[in-house]
């Protein structure tokens, strides 16, 4: 899949092969394979990390990693969520290969297949759901870049159960009509991957489709300010507040 200036967003917001009509079919398979939830949980916890509350329950929250991989830094985000209560699991898109420089990701990125990524979130949402004993009922997700991309389309494919959205420096569908879910964006103030009109855009899709949607753009900042590892990229300040009102938003619309 292409790469829009080294960045992990897909050209125009996806990847190209999920345009037009045969966006409009792999959506539909996609409701197909959501639709799943009323059917028996895998037998094993789908590849990915599992992280729980000290109480053993809580409101299920499905992470999305970007390009670089499931790494480090997602599991021990997975880890900071179970000790704010809730249940948290992050599917593996990659399964088992983890990048930590832009080249590496960007091979990770273009060999992944759009429909196995898919097929593989729909499973971990079945399975969080059912692990966090709330089968039938909503969650939320939160997808970073890459991430964000399939947070966004997995909001529109299953409306039924994807209850709320947080978003970091990723943009996606500008069709939200059939989603349900609250929205809740983290973004740099200067970012070469991710451009402004892209954000603006989005936002403008949602409030089109009448969604409840916040938007943040963190001043001095660029890409990736969110994660730890990116030293020449983290921003202490930025992230300590977006932790703060991602929290709020969870608490307040999975409560």
């Amino acid at each position: 899949m292409a790469i829009r200036g080294g960045s992990e967003n897909f050209v125009g917001g996806q990847p190209p092969s999920l345009s037009g009509s045969v966006l409009h079919t792999r959506v539909s398979l996609f409701r197909e394979w959501c639709s799943g939830y009323s059917r028996e949980m895998p037998n094993t916890q789908p590849a990915g990390y599992i992280a729980i509350p000290p109480t053993g329950k809580g409101s299920p929250v499905l992470v999305l990693h970007a390009w670089w991989g499931l790494n480090d830094t997602m599991k021990a985000l997975c880890t900071r969520l179970a000790e704010s209560g809730f249940v948290t699991f992050a599917p593996d898109l990659y399964h088992g290969k983890v990048a930590d420089n832009i080249a590496d990701a960007k091979i990770l990125c273009n060999a992944l297949d759009a429909n196995q990524a898919k097929v593989d979130i729909a499973d971990a949402a079945r399975f969080l759901n059912e692990r966090a004993g709330q089968a039938g009922h909503g969650l939320a997700v939160i997808g970073f870049s890459l991430g964000a991309y399939f947070a966004l389309d997995l909001s529109v494919a299953d409306p039924e159960h994807i209850r709320s959205v947080v978003v970091f420096y990723g943009t996606g569908p500008d069709d939200f009509s059939g989603s349900r879910a609250d929205y809740l964006g983290h973004f740099a103030e200067t970012d070469e991957f991710e451009p402004q009109s892209s954000v603006d855009n989005l936002e403008a899709a949602l409030r089109r489709a009448g969604r409840p949607v916040t938007f943040h753009s963190y001043k001095g900042t660029g890409h990736w300010f969110f994660e730890p590892d990116r030293s020449q990229a983290f921003n202490q300040a930025a992230a300590s507040l977006a932790w703060d009102r991602t929290l709020a938003f969870l608490r307040r619309s999975q409560g």
